[in-house]
């Protein structure tokens, strides 16, 4: 179904504008065109209900979820200058867009509102981006500073807000927590990220599905459309395609919850030397369609 503009448009447009004023030339014109139909479309996603579970026989859900993904894209691009530098060479300098004011006007035009909630570490609201070692081992997650806000479409986490913490390597390893891995990402300028566009073809990539964690009254609802126990299936024989992985497997069961909450490792894993066999587990690992057992949901 059609409203007129997709987020796909604008993350191309953005990266193809050549000019200087990418935000009054770029964005503000989508912006208009998005309102109304589109913004409406969007707000059908934004209370954890059945709107996605139908989505193999409903084109609309499916497509909703596909739509939420590029403009989860839109937000990877347009935080970019949020970002700490990489430790890489030859790591890009972004030119300085959007302001954090910008920032914040492209999604509350769609209906989403900001949080820089910083009272308490939540993996829900917050995604680590740096990591202070504190000399206690034992200290707990604390938010030392509020890189960029986050964002939220009613119930649905649309997009965390980026912290730097001060921990004990008990809680949060330095080098780990910030920069192994993080999933359901498409690009952080200063750690890998995996989702499951990258590989794909030029039309493909947009073909991914938008995660889907909702807070809602009765309490948070993690990846709702994954249908993969987290702890496997003991209906099933461990090598099954359809069960965990034998990497997934070398994880134990907290270090699973922990990728799931976090997106990411907080500290080395246990079987990190076993792991070393494949020396690419972490990016063939799949925990995109994990799912808690109802108990803890």
């Amino acid at each position: 179904m059609s409203y007129g503009v997709d987020a796909r448009e604008l993350y191309e447009a953005l990266g193809q504008y050549a000019g200087m004023e990418p935000y009054e030339e770029i964005v503000v014109p989508w912006l208009d065109r998005a309102q109304g139909g589109y913004r409406a479309w969007l707000a059908a996603a934004a209370e954890d209900g059945l709107w996605w579970t139908g989505k193999g026989a409903e084109p609309i859900g499916q497509e909703l979820v596909w739509e939420l993904y590029a403009l989860h894209r839109v937000s990877d691009r347009l935080l970019f200058t949020f970002r700490p530098s990489s430790d890489e060479p030859g790591s890009p300098v972004p030119r300085p867009f959007p302001s954090e004011r910008q920032y914040r006007d492209v999604f509350t035009s769609l209906g989403m509102t900001p949080f820089e909630d910083g009272d308490a570490f939540d993996p829900f609201l917050h995604e680590i981006v740096e990591v202070e070692q504190a000399d206690d081992p034992h200290a707990p997650i604390e938010i030392t500073e509020i890189l960029w806000p986050g964002l939220m479409l009613g119930q649905l986490q649309f997009s965390r807000a980026g912290v730097r913490i001060r921990a004990g390597i008990k809680h949060a390893q330095r080098g780990v927590a910030d920069r192994s891995p993080l999933y359901w990402a498409f690009r952080r300028r200063h750690r890998p990220t995996v989702d499951l566009s990258q590989g794909w073809g030029s039309n493909s990539q947009w073909r991914t599905d938008f995660r889907l964690d909702y807070r809602t009254p009765a309490g948070d609802r993690l990846n709702v459309s994954g249908d993969r126990p987290i702890d496997g299936s003991a209906d099933l024989p461990p090598d099954h395609p359809e069960n965990l992985s034998p990497e997934e497997r070398l994880l134990t069961s907290g270090e699973r919850r922990e990728l799931l909450r976090h997106r990411c490792l907080l500290r080395a894993p246990e079987a990190a030397d076993a792991l070393i066999g494949s020396p690419a587990w972490e990016q063939d690992l799949m925990p995109f369609d994990w799912r808690l057992p109802n108990s803890e949901a």
